[in-house]
């Protein structure tokens, strides 16, 4: 099973440079289930999986953000 924040673990795991961070994006397909899952959080709500899937993906976007903004400092020098 494919989860939403595989995408953001691949990317960590391959190794990477400043650069690759501060330009990175997920894919299309991983931006459609996480809007559809905080759809469905705000509509029918979530299975215990599902909350749990868009936990760690909102934790992992989190960093992801922080590693953006600190990897565009090293991009300036």
């Amino acid at each position: 099973m494919i989860h939403a924040y595989d995408e953001i673990i691949d990317f960590i795991a391959a190794g990477t440079t400043p650069d690759a961070v501060a330009h990175f994006e997920p894919s299309q397909q991983t931006k459609d289930l996480v809007a559809n899952l905080i759809h469905k959080e705000k509509t029918t709500g979530l299975t215990p999986t599902e909350s749990n899937e868009l936990e760690h993906f909102m934790n992992l976007e989190h960093l992801m953000r922080l590693a953006k903004a600190r990897a565009r400092r090293f991009c300036l020098k």
